[in-house]
């Protein structure tokens, strides 16, 4: 049986937390932030004996964790820096996660590299992509298959919306692509089977200190209000673009310095070009992906400096021009505004140097020990979460006094992972066994991998949940209670945000979705008549916060206007 992360579990996990400061009972590691980094470094120190706790401000993957490009790539651009060694660490990163941790999650996904140069560029991106083939070999080769050179006739076949006037011929290689936040909720859920103790909404208000040393953390749950203690050999702080602000609440001295970029990505229907793979992009500031996404196109990013407020990063009127502008100068039928069904907005940690420019600032990791008891990781890239979780959890065993086993994630499956080949080689009699069409069964597959039978255990025993969501159709109402009993959803918002990506695939955003949403978590959860009216009502402001910020033309305003929907608080 896997581990669920029910509402039961939450409360077993708050009520250890809190026994940790008893004699005796403290844990071996607190981790604070629940992204891909943090939920990785809780896996890492699990999966080597350790007792850990792991706590998320909000939702699992809720800050930048969410709000990716979707990619699981080495970074070509990289390779144009020079940065050989990050581009092969996130290449043999990829062919793991592809092969071994997640091949349910982390999909192959062809792109073109459109020439437009003469002579020097097809040699010059052809030797590129030679190098990044051969970087990206492990014991198992790449998982992928190398890179083929097309002439404009080929790039043509393969995009027929492609501008003939736009190449003179293209490159075609592959890279692959995750659900990125329900690999957190995976990696989180993957954690707690081995032991570890989770609970989101649940903020640090402040470290414990001995002397210069840290053995823990102030908290306040955010579903109750309470505020409790929880102590620990080692606190690992991967709180992302949050680093300076936690950091702050230990020491000044020392500290790693992080800068927010913002990403900006639109979301089209598939059906508004013609393509068989994805494109990269060169712009005068970096590259812009257009990726194959289901039945969409997620087409970003942005790269701008940002300084406000950093739980909701907001998209303006200038950052979706700025997108469309590029993505038509190639396309035969321009996209416009009524062609975009979502918009999010993320932020990238980026290690803060001497530049300028977020573009040239670094994506590699840095961990330090700014203080006894405290370690902090920051920076990297999505790609590498689990190298950054390793050298994080290495370092905070390094301060222990027992012999650590050495980390042995690179060989730990995800829940949905073991068994998923086998289980979507038999997804026709699936199909058939539970009266779910075929197509419907390979969407669940996907999401959930070997897990789907327990998503489709609910519709047998409740046929009624076969039912697609409201406005998203691809979605079924199995999905958003299973979301509830099993994956640590807490509120309509992360059901309809990440645990399914609603918010940005439905034309309406979710809207007619929440109220079902909710009648559907209501029970599970306890709520009153009135926290179900709540739920809905915040979901409604956010999606109407968020498209009004969309129309502003600059940052300032884009914020404020999406400030205008508060975070939720749970009404009883």
């Amino acid at each position: 049986m896997t581990a669920q992360l029910s509402p039961e579990y939450r409360e077993a996990s708050l009520s250890r937390l809190r026994e940790s400061t008893q004699p005796g009972r403290e844990l071996d590691i607190l981790v604070v932030g629940g992204g891909v980094v943090g939920a990785g470094s809780a896996l890492d120190a699990a999966t080597r004996g350790l007792e850990v706790g792991i706590v998320e401000m909000r939702d699992w993957a809720s800050g930048t964790s969410s709000r990716s490009s979707k990619l699981i790539h080495g970074g070509l651009r990289y390779l144009e820096m020079l940065d050989f060694r990050l581009v092969q660490e996130a290449l043999q990163e990829r062919g793991l996660l592809l092969q071994r941790i997640a091949p349910h999650l982390v999909h192959p996904v062809p792109f073109l590299y459109p020439l437009t140069r003469r002579f020097w560029e097809r040699p010059y991106v052809g030797t590129g992509m030679v190098l990044y083939d051969t970087l990206g070999l492990t014991r198992h080769g790449t998982g992928l298959p190398i890179h083929k050179h097309l002439f404009r006739r080929g790039t043509l076949r393969a995009a027929p919306s492609l501008r003939e006037d736009a190449m003179i011929g293209s490159v075609r290689y592959y890279d692959a692509q995750v659900d990125d936040a329900r690999m957190v909720a995976g990696l989180v859920r993957t954690a707690a089977q081995y032991g570890a103790h989770a609970a989101n909404r649940v903020a640090v208000v402040d470290f414990l200190r001995e002397g210069e040393r840290v053995v823990g953390a102030r908290m306040r749950d955010h579903e109750t209000g309470s505020e409790f203690e929880v102590r620990a050999k080692q606190v690992i702080n991967a709180t992302g673009v949050w680093t300076d602000e936690t950091q702050g609440m230990v020491t000044d001295r020392g500290q790693l310095k992080v800068r927010a970029s913002k990403g900006v990505h639109l979301v089209v229907p598939r059906d508004r070009f013609q393509s068989t793979v994805g494109l990269i992009l060169r712009t005068e500031k970096s590259v812009l992906f257009v990726i194959p996404w289901g039945r969409h196109w997620i087409i970003g990013t942005t790269d701008t400096d940002w300084k406000l407020e950093k739980a909701h990063p907001a998209a303006s009127s200038s950052d979706i021009d700025y997108i469309l502008e590029h993505v038509n100068r190639v396309l035969k039928r321009p996209l416009t505004r009524e062609d975009v069904e979502g918009v999010y907005a993320g932020l990238r940690p980026l290690l803060a140097g001497e530049s300028e420019s977020t573009t040239k600032l670094s994506r590699e990791h840095v961990v330090a020990h700014p203080v006894p008891g405290l370690v902090v990781v920051a920076g990297g890239k999505y790609t590498t979460y689990r190298v950054m979780a390793k050298d994080a959890v290495d370092e905070a065993t390094r301060a222990m006094d027992e012999r650590i086993a050495p980390s042995c994630t690179d060989r730990v499956p995800l829940v949905g992972a073991e068994g998923y080949r086998a289980v979507w080689n038999r997804r026709h009699r699936l199909a058939d066994r539970s009266g779910v069409h075929v197509a419907r069964v390979e969407h669940l597959l996907r999401r959930f991998g070997s897990l789907t039978e327990e998503v489709l255990a609910l519709v047998k025993e409740r046929p009624e949940l076969a039912e697609p969501l409201p406005g998203a159709d691809d979605y079924l109402r199995a999905e958003a209670v299973y979301a509830t009993t099993h994956e640590g959803a807490r509120h309509v918002e992360d059901v309809l945000t990440r645990r399914t990506r609603i918010s940005i695939e439905a034309w309406d955003r979710g809207v007619s979705a929440a109220p079902v949403v909710a009648d559907l978590m209501a029970p599970i959860l306890g709520w009153s008549q009135t926290q179900r009216d709540n739920e809905v009502a915040h979901y409604l402001a956010r999606v109407e916060a968020e498209r009004l910020s969309q129309q502003q033309p600059d940052d300032e305003s884009a914020e404020a206007a999406r400030m205008g929907a508060e975070d939720i608080v749970p009404v009883k």
